[in-house]
């Protein structure tokens, strides 16, 4: 089973990895790494994840699994 993650958990891994929060547009925050000059958008709700959506935010911001979970 892949684990899942709440959107807490992935913006606080996605902070460790040098991104910062850029703006918020309603429910979904827009994160920017000033260095590569990519952004990506996190959902923010209270629920998890669905694989597919988390696996969408690592493809927008050319993120490997591997690189996520080491943060």
């Amino acid at each position: 089973m892949p684990k899942v993650y709440t959107p807490k958990q992935v913006l606080a891994k996605y902070k460790k990895l040098g991104f910062i929060e850029d703006r918020q547009s309603g429910s979904h925050k827009i994160l920017y790494h000033p260095e590569t000059k990519i952004r990506a958008v996190v959902p923010f709700h209270l629920k998890l994840l669905p694989k597919g959506t988390f696996s969408a935010i690592l493809r927008e911001s050319k993120i490997t699994k591997e690189e996520f979970e080491k943060a």
